[in-house]
């Protein structure tokens, strides 16, 4: 077992430092490439809006756009007519150009001239200053990711389109060139018009020279703010130095202003909007601020993705399974001085929580997965390696993957994050019949066999039959049970009702089997009965205290009553994986491997096991749930504990919080449970929908599940219906195959 690596007291202030600058490090990253592109289309919408508008209204009303062109803010060397057309064409196009994205730099520059236009020539304004600035912002800069821009830029410059390669490296050149001349340009403005707006209420400057001044630098918009912070504030701008955190403090002092001066109010998101760009992106390479990033770069490479040390010779960290614990565990060490090695047999996280939505077409499986790799792009100290672990050999401390039995990776520190599996409770024979909600295969599975159902009982002749096909049993009442058999509930009666000619597909029948005297045991009671009272209205048949006896091809055997049903599926219980075995320790009857208060194996101190593998009475006493947060947490400590370790500092046991338990019935309905608060109904579905959208990985997923959930709501459209998986015979010739041969396809296919 490795030793500390440097004096335990360096250590902790080395680690403490590092850990600090990889927080602001992160945090930058954060706002560039999550907040950055939603604020960037918020300006564009916000912007466009404003010239199209005004565009309309002169299209609407052509003859007072002439007399403005005439008159109000003529143009000398322009005929004042085609000044109106030329004026109204870029007030209309130029903004649906730069919503869009497409286009962006020149639809900018042409609102950026307009902007001038109206300024120098027709009534000064601080909203013309503010357009301009934006609009020369877009121009140097042009449209951030979500764009039509950015997303054919790449193909653009490798085209045969004439001319597309130049204008992608000229506007690149801009941006890398310009930009940085007009980040300072910001600041001097902006501090600029702070110095003079304090200048003239001190001196009570007037005349020509406020005038001149006005013509300018925003005076109006900024008076509020010329008081000591806000001269500070400038102050700080104006040196690049804090930049972000001048900005931002202007923006709350804008705000606040706002809030008690309605007559600012017009002015203030425009002056929010010019401060978005330096508290997103800094103050640019000619600041004090780019003076301090490029020293703190050289000694903490991290900031910028590098290596912040050498691999060799560190403790190596393997990491099997990719799931919650195991992801949870590896990032909690991306700043610790070892090798991570994450190890899986798939190449994907999931979100397993949302399985069941998979599973009733209302979700495609890329929405709740993402590519492990992709998660740890950034992260220079682990690795993702792809392949099954079958073994673990504790006295060599490495572990075996693949059957050939040829990949031994060595360890220091091991972490078994591996999950678990479908229980049948000894009767595995079960399992072609009811197949489980575990991985992306099951949930295709399930969903090939509940659609299949619904096209069968189209093709079938006989009433007992197409019955039996349109019943749906789900064995199992916790929270993958009861929103398992809602979706399908839902799937049945919501968005089919025009798709099939010989039965109505309100007719499904769909069962909730629970051995238990109520569904979702360990929530408070009236909150299980509401939840079962939702089903009820759904048209979910719920028997409780009901003992599944027999499962095979034609239905279920439930205390000793016959159900005909062709489609079972299980959700009924979980057994670890064979961890246990791999390590020798001794586990629970369901398979846990029973760990110490650090969550590490008996007799193996560098050996920790997290998750659905671990059996921990962290919980106030009590074992720590199969609950997805509590892998997270149990990952988050491993991690810190390893660290720990490594640099010779104590961790105190492992604490397991309770954040709280949910689930959801159908389109409106759902328990939640947070320590003594337990709601229900549709608040408790709006608390739903936010925490698994939080919990998702990657932002391309939570916005793709958040748009699938908004259409599919508002439509009562789900997703894509496809049947995919099985042989070629049971989707070509579906109808002439006895249905008792489908069980055996299954475990071929």
């Amino acid at each position: 077992m490795s030793k500390p690596l440097v004096h335990p007291p360096v250590a902790l202030r080395a680690a403490w430092l590092a850990g600090l600058i990889g927080i602001y490090g992160d945090a930058i990253r954060l706002m560039e490439r999550v907040h950055g592109p939603i604020a960037d289309l918020l300006i564009r919408f916000v912007l466009a809006q404003a010239f199209f508008v005004s565009g309309i209204l002169k299209l609407t009303d052509w003859q007072t756009a002439l007399n403005l062109a005439r008159y109000e803010y003529p143009v000398s060397w322009m005929d004042p007519v085609t000044a109106a057309h030329i004026g109204v064409a870029i007030e209309v196009l130029c903004p649906i150009l730069l919503l869009a994205g497409l286009a962006t730099r020149l639809a900018a520059l042409l609102m950026l001239i307009l902007s001038l236009v109206i300024q120098f020539n027709y009534q000064v304004l601080d909203i013309n200053l503010f357009w301009a600035v934006l609009a020369g912002w877009y121009v140097v800069r042009g449209a951030g990711p979500l764009s039509l821009d950015r997303l054919l830029a790449r193909g653009l410059s490798d085209s045969a389109l004439p001319l597309a390669a130049y204008g992608v490296r000229a506007a690149n050149w801009v941006t890398a060139h310009v930009k940085p001349g007009y980040q300072l340009f910001l600041r001097v403005w902006i501090a600029s018009g702070l110095a003079a707006a304090a200048w003239m209420l001190i001196g009570n400057i007037g005349g020509t020279d406020a005038a001149s001044l006005k013509l300018w630098l925003p005076l109006y918009a900024l008076a509020p703010l010329t008081g000591g912070l806000g001269l500070c504030a400038g102050a700080l701008l104006l040196a690049g130095l804090a930049t972000r955190f001048a900005a931002l403090g202007l923006i709350v002092m804008v705000l606040g202003v706002a809030t008690l001066d309605s007559v600012q109010m017009a002015n203030a998101h425009w002056l929010v909007m010019v401060l978005a760009p330096i508290t997103l992106y800094g103050a640019g390479p000619y600041s004090l601020d780019a003076a301090i990033e490029r020293w703190l770069r050289r000694v903490f490479p991290q900031l910028e993705g590098k290596p912040a040390f050498s691999l060799e010779g560190l403790p190596r960290v393997v990491i099997v399974g990719a799931g919650f614990g195991g992801v949870a565990c590896a990032k909690a060490l991306r700043r610790a001085r070892v090798a991570v090695t994450l190890v899986d047999r798939h190449n994907y996280h999931l979100f397993q929580p949302l399985l069941y939505q998979v599973a009733t077409a209302s979700l495609a499986p890329g929405d709740i997965a993402m590519s492990t790799r992709s998660l740890f792009r950034e992260q220079f100290n682990t690795r993702v390696l792809l392949g099954e672990v079958i073994s673990v050999d504790t006295a060599r401390q490495e572990i075996v993957i693949g059957e050939d039995a040829k990949t031994h990776l060595p360890y220091d520190y091991l972490v078994l994050a591996t999950g678990a599996r479908h229980s049948y409770f000894g009767h595995q024979e079960w399992e072609p019949f009811a197949p489980g909600l575990k991985q992306v295969e099951d949930a295709t599975e399930v969903r090939r066999r509940v659609l299949l159902a619904f096209e069968r009982a189209e093709g079938a002749d006989d009433p007992q039959e197409r019955e039996a096909l349109l019943t749906f049993l789900v064995v199992g009442g916790g929270p993958t049970g009861v929103e398992l058999a809602g979706a399908i509930a839902e799937l049945a009666r919501l968005g089919m009702e025009k798709d099939f000619r010989r039965f109505d597909p309100a007719q499904a029948r769909v069962v909730l089997v629970q051995s238990a005297p109520r569904i979702l045991p360990t929530f408070a009671e009236h909150l299980s009965a509401r939840a079962e009272e939702s089903l009820r209205r759904l048209g979910v048949q719920v028997l409780t205290s009901s003992r599944v006896e027999h499962i095979d091809a034609e239905g279920v055997m439930v205390n000793g009553r016959r159900i005909l049903a062709r489609t079972v599926l299980w959700a009924a219980g979980v057994v670890a994986s064979p961890a246990a075995r791999w390590v020798n320790a001794e586990a629970d009857i369901a398979g846990r491997v029973k760990v110490n208060a650090d969550l590490s194996v008996p007799g193996l101190p560098n050996v920790f096991a997290i998750g659905d593998t671990a059996l921990a009475h962290a919980w106030n006493g009590r074992p720590v749930p199969g609950l997805a947060p509590a892998a997270k947490q149990a990952g988050q400590y491993v991690g810190r504990a390893i660290e720990a370790r490594i640099i010779g500092r104590q961790m105190a046991p492992f604490r397991y919080k309770h954040l709280g338990s949910m689930a959801t019935i159908g389109r409106k309905a759902a328990v939640a449970e947070f320590s003594w608060v337990r709601v229900s109904g549709p608040l408790a579905w709006w608390l739903w929908g936010l925490v698994h959208v939080y919990f998702l990985a990657g932002m391309r997923n939570r916005i793709s599940v958040t748009f699938d959930w908004i259409w599919a709501y508002l439509t009562l459209r789900s997703g894509t219906r496809l049947i995919t998986g099985g042989s070629h015979q049971e989707h070509g010739g579906a109808m002439a195959t006895a249905i008792t041969e489908y069980p055996a396809r299954v475990q071929h296919g």
